[in-house]
């Protein structure tokens, strides 16, 4: 075929401009038109070999491994577990978190909140998605993807990234095959700056952590150079033959041009009352004095002698960093579910009927993701049973030590791209045996703090809008997670020693 490729191309060459027949006029004849066919077959076989192979390897090498090892029924118990747990563990909530940041999702759409955020970071959004228009919805619900996940909150971020892939989609000209746009997005998800690792600082925080909060600045430096390096990786793949789409003229047309697409014209939003700032300000100054008070809570010992009196004594063990993070972490998900209802409302938007009809499109796209669920949940069970990561760790280990890698951290950079329950599972026994405070565990923090499930993301997200070709996102989040995993290491020597 390439060599095919190159004897066409070189016809073209002896063309000059406007002497090249159209290729309906000239039928499969046409060198250019022969050309555009090959390569898109040709990229073709790369875009779905990346997760066919790596999905069959996990599986064939699952059977294998357990074969040899004689756990062969633990095997068939791990694959049926991952079922259950793809469905009744992962899917049914998830349909449940679905419905209802989607439906408050449509609340901030219809009061423009979501219009506002996105014109104030158009600047940043239309170098990152070029190809995707300024105004469109794709834009508003990328940014509270990433605003969420910026602020751990991972129940509100898988939502608002399924709907900005379902918004991505509608541009989308070759359905089933991901876009620029699509990858990149995933790019950013996957090595997305985090403030707040909410989950790895209350694991410290159980195991009575001098200093829990110490890993908030290491993982927020680490994401930095991981999420520099996957949009890096995506700009520079998106342009190798490999991964390139053919030009629209050539690639079968089963959608509008990404072109010229149909813009959504949103219906106007009423302006706000004379009144309203007022309703705001006493919003902002209770939720103000609420965050106060659970700092203080967490700051101070409250106790009441028998005669009423109440004493404040401080806790020496909660740094007031900690006490603000743990607030923010807290009352960062009531603050949404109410400040964008009460917002729409002020904008005279019919709140219940709106979220009714958010929450009907969560629970439709919760259910389409389920096959992709199974798919990936069952071959990652499969392969952790049958030992497999464990092998890789063995093997790895020497090299890894002489180049001054903790071989102690390799299970759980190897999980990480499988399985966030994993990871959190590795995390905590690191925890337990080095304790809290050692240099190990607070890489291990930071790197969890840093890297995302790759492949679980990308087989949900794309499975929500039924991607079977991810092109080059696999290769470019993976690529984010071990700038991560190397950001981290480092970073945490140069801070802790």
């Amino acid at each position: 075929m390439r060599r095919r490729l190159e004897s066409l191309r070189m016809q073209v060459g002896k063309q000059r401009h406007g002497l090249l027949v159209n290729a309906e006029s000239a039928g499969q004849r046409s060198p250019l038109f022969i050309i555009a066919n090959l390569e898109a077959k040709n990229a073709d076989l790369y875009n779905i070999a990346v997760l066919n192979y790596i999905w069959l390897a996990l599986v064939l090498l699952s059977v294998v491994l357990a074969g040899l090892h004689g756990t062969v029924p633990k095997l068939t118990e791990a694959a049926f577990a991952a079922c259950q747990k793809s469905v009744i563990e992962t899917a049914f909530p998830l349909i449940g978190f679905m419905a209802l940041w989607l439906g408050i999702m449509r609340l901030a759409e219809k009061s423009g909140i979501v219009d506002v955020i996105a014109r104030a970071l158009r600047p940043i959004l239309v170098r990152l998605f070029p190809d995707v228009p300024p105004s469109h919805p794709a834009m508003g619900s990328m940014v509270m993807n990433m605003a969420a996940n910026m602020l751990g909150l991972n129940n509100a971020a898988t939502p608002l990234g399924l709907r900005a892939m379902q918004n991505l989609e509608k541009l989308n000209p070759r359905p089933g095959v991901a876009t620029n746009a699509m990858c990149t997005f995933l790019a950013i998800n996957t090595s997305s700056i985090q403030l707040i690792p909410a989950t790895v600082v209350g694991i410290l925080v159980a195991a009575k952590s001098t200093q829990p909060t110490a890993i908030i600045g290491t993982a927020f430096f680490a994401t930095i150079c991981s999420t520099i390096a996957g949009i890096t990786a995506v700009k520079l793949l998106e342009k190798l033959p490999a991964y390139r789409l053919p030009s629209p003229r050539n690639a079968p047309q089963t959608a509008a041009n990404p072109e010229t697409p149909a813009p959504e014209i949103p219906a106007p939003v009423a302006p706000l009352p004379g009144w309203a700032p007022l309703v705001l300000a006493v919003f902002f100054a209770f939720m103000g004095y609420v965050a106060w008070n659970m700092v203080e809570h967490t700051l101070f010992i409250f106790t009441t002698d028998p005669d009423g009196t109440v004493h404040k004594l401080r806790d020496v063990t909660k740094t007031p960093l900690l006490a603000t993070v743990q607030a923010i972490s807290d009352l960062a998900i009531p603050f949404l579910l109410s400040f964008f209802p009460l917002y729409a409302a002020l904008r005279r938007v019919p709140v219940y009927e709106e979220f009714v009809e958010g929450a009907k499109e969560g629970f439709h796209v919760a259910i389409r993701i389920i096959p992709f669920l199974i798919a990936i949940l069952v071959a990652v069970g499969m392969f952790r049973e049958a030992g497999g990561i464990q092998i890789i760790s063995d093997a790895l280990g020497g090299i890894l030590k002489a180049i001054g890698f903790p071989v102690e951290l390799l299970p759980m950079v190897l999980m990480r791209p499988l399985s966030g329950g994993g990871t959190t599972g590795l995390f905590r026994d690191l925890v337990s045996q080095l304790g809290p405070d050692n240099l190990i565990t607070r890489m291990a923090g930071t790197i969890m703090g840093s890297t995302e499930t790759t492949f679980y993301v990308i087989a949900v997200y794309f499975g929500s809008v039924a991607v079977r070709r991810t092109r080059h996102a696999v290769p470019a989040g993976l690529i984010a997670d071990f700038t991560g995993v190397v950001a981290s290491i480092l970073i945490c020597r140069i801070v802790f020693g």
